[in-house]
């Protein structure tokens, strides 16, 4: 009996070892569930992160509005310009050909208007004569009626006399059509006004826009990208010459999961980083919008999901998010960089979809309406040829 009781003890012992391992394994489970859970209700169930985002920027394409040889490129890619620098030079021989004959036409135009002024005066001192060889004409038919009675005059002389009356009306009448035509033309205004004049002097204009044309110059600040063009080649209104991409207005484009989206709002903070800087630099951004639709949505060729053969696959949805611009001055930002984007979604005050707003649209420095020397060279060519 003695010998069996240390060998019944002696096989107890792994069990209990046994059952404290098991219960100090399930200790560390519950232990790190608690903290697990403890973790994501305080923390993580507030925030949302992706991998699939990208940094972007305005790309402006440069195009040429006239045909003509490349001259001179000033800019070569990855260099930086300002707004108003020049980029690009057409050869203008053909431009400023086009230009002397719009300003000769002017000139032309000019003359041949001026013609018309005088020939009033002269239609005008027609009618009076025409009037006067009426009024002798009549004085002379109605004498001859009144001896025509008596068989002084034939009735072959009254009848001819009474052609002449006929005759001098007419005339009369188309004198003064002729007035009345020269008066439509030139009538109420000046030479300078007249519409012969006036569209001679939008083709001047147009002549000096296509001349002016010929010089492609920067309209944002920005940094040379996708140059397609090279010295002698010949491009056409329309031809793609390069790019500027401004890197001072850096955005963005993170696509989140559909899943993802349902606490989401604008305006809500987000934190990001770049492979290019690693964690060292944090950037802070905010949610500006929603794309109105997902990626296959608007994709080249969005799927046919009517086939049988579909499978259901999480779609993703590209989120604008806008950043300091102090942090990008600090830390440029390159098109196309990945980046990882994490949202904070405990501020739930903001809207889901954008709200209409006074935003000023992008724009290109306006032209202005007309050029001052182009003018003055207008109103030179209009005064030398008026005889003024």
């Amino acid at each position: 009996m003695n010998s069996a009781e240390p060998a019944t003890e002696s096989a107890a012992t792994p069990d209990r070892k046994r059952r404290r391992g098991l219960l100090l394994l399930a200790a560390v489970v519950l232990l790190a569930g608690a903290a697990w859970f403890a973790w994501w209700y305080t923390h993580a169930r507030w925030y949302v992160s992706t991998e699939d985002a990208y940094a972007g920027a305005t790309v402006v394409q440069l195009t040429s509005e006239v045909a003509g040889t490349v001259r001179t490129i000033h800019p070569r890619e990855t260099e930086s310009v300002t707004a108003g620098q020049p980029l690009i030079e057409l050869d203008p021989a053909d431009a400023r050909i086009a230009m002397d004959a719009a300003l000769a036409d002017l000139g032309a135009t000019v003359r041949q208007v001026r013609g018309a002024y005088p020939q009033t005066g002269r239609l005008q001192a027609q009618i009076a004569a025409r009037e006067t060889d009426l009024a002798r004409a009549r004085d002379d038919y109605r004498r001859r009626q009144s001896i025509a009675a008596g068989g002084a005059v034939s009735a072959e002389e009254l009848a001819h006399a009474r052609e002449v009356v006929n005759g001098a009306e007419a005339a009369l009448r188309a004198a003064r059509e002729e007035l009345n035509v020269a008066l439509a033309q030139t009538g109420g205004i000046e030479a300078s006004r007249h519409p012969l004049v006036m569209r001679a002097a939008t083709r001047v204009r147009e002549a000096a826009l296509a001349l002016e044309r010929m010089h492609v110059t920067a309209p944002v600040n920005g940094v040379v990208a996708k140059k397609g063009v090279q010295l002698g080649q010949r491009v056409n209104a329309g031809t793609p010459l390069l790019a500027i991409v401004e890197l001072d207005d850096v955005w963005i484009d993170a696509n989140f999961k559909e899943v993802q989206l349902q606490r989401m709002r604008i305006g809500q903070p987000v934190k990001l980083t770049s492979d290019l800087y690693g964690d060292d630099v944090v950037y802070q951004g905010r949610i500006k919008g929603f794309s109105p639709g997902t990626g296959a949505a608007f994709a080249l060729l969005p799927a046919q999901n009517a086939s049988g053969n579909w499978i259901k696959i999480v779609q993703r949805v590209p989120v604008r998010i806008v950043l300091e611009p102090e942090q990008v001055a600090a830390h440029p930002l390159r098109v196309g960089l990945s980046m990882h984007a994490e949202v904070d979604l405990r501020d739930q005050s903001g809207p889901v979809l954008a709200v209409p707003t006074s935003t000023v649209a992008a724009t290109m420095p306006p032209r202005p309406e007309r050029d001052e020397l182009v003018e003055a060279m207008i109103a030179r060519v209009i005064a030398e040829n008026s005889g003024r």
